[in-house]
């Protein structure tokens, strides 16, 4: 049996969670909090917690996660380069999963996204479109910017400075170096994400559409049952699914 405690229950993941985590035996909520809540006062009856929270919270969490010697599953997003410094900084103390999204098919697309950049080389142009609900916050996804790296990482690059977001005016052409990111917002998306490969004569698109939360949090109360045995360290996704 694996406790855990659910940070960010009020939100969208929070309440699937919830849901999904009552029909699942090998796991029990025994603590839900949110916005204005010690979880410090409850942090003892677990064995970990999964923080769909917020991106300024989230380091925190990973703290009193650290300090009590739980393990924490992270799906939270929209972290800044210092707030993921901190939170990976607790990797030596505790088994820590930071995921950008817990979809098998999406960890399954990262998987793909990789092979095709290695196959189809630098003579293909590169661009990802996602596109989710009205009222998501943070753009571009997690989800996005992960498949941004992966594309960046095999052709050696740092997206951040490769990436452009959008485009408007008199840009001139594409440069052969560019990734293109484009966030698209509207009615009730859960998520869609494409990746688009494209080439004199031919393209290659790569898509994934989730239209329930559920296959979030399944994936997320799977990576709090695997990761409860692991040693401290940080793994992904693709470490809980084998794809490494």
């Amino acid at each position: 049996m694996t406790r855990i405690i659910i940070a960010g229950s009020k939100g969208r993941m929070g309440q699937t969670l919830l849901t999904c985590a009552a029909g699942r035996p090998e796991i029990e909520v025994v603590g839900a909090v949110d916005q204005g809540d010690d979880l410090s006062a409850i942090l003892g009856r677990c064995d970990g917690v999964i923080d769909f929270s917020f991106h300024n919270v989230t380091a925190d969490v990973a703290g009193l996660c650290a300090k009590h010697g739980k393990f924490i599953v992270i799906g939270t997003t929209g972290h800044s380069e210092a707030e993921r410094a901190q939170i990976t900084g607790f990797q030596t103390k505790i088994p820590m999963v930071l995921a950008s999204n817990y979809s098998t098919g999406v960890n399954t697309l990262f998987w793909l996204t990789r092979k095709a950049a290695e196959i189809l080389g630098p003579g293909f142009d590169l661009e990802v479109v996602e596109m989710h609900h009205r009222l998501k916050k943070d753009a571009p996804s997690g989800t996005a910017r992960t498949l941004g790296e992966i594309l960046a990482a095999v052709r050696r690059q740092q997206l951040d400075e490769v990436v452009r977001h959008g485009r408007s005016g008199i840009v001139g052409e594409r440069t052969d170096a560019e990734i293109g990111m484009h966030s698209l917002r509207g009615g009730d998306v859960v998520g869609d994400h494409t990746v688009v490969f494209a080439a004199p004569g031919e393209r290659v698109e790569l898509t994934h559409k989730a239209s329930s939360r559920d296959t979030f949090a399944n994936g997320a109360l799977r990576a709090a049952v695997w990761v409860q045995s692991q040693k401290p360290g940080l793994y992904s996704m693709q470490d809980v699914l084998g794809l490494k």
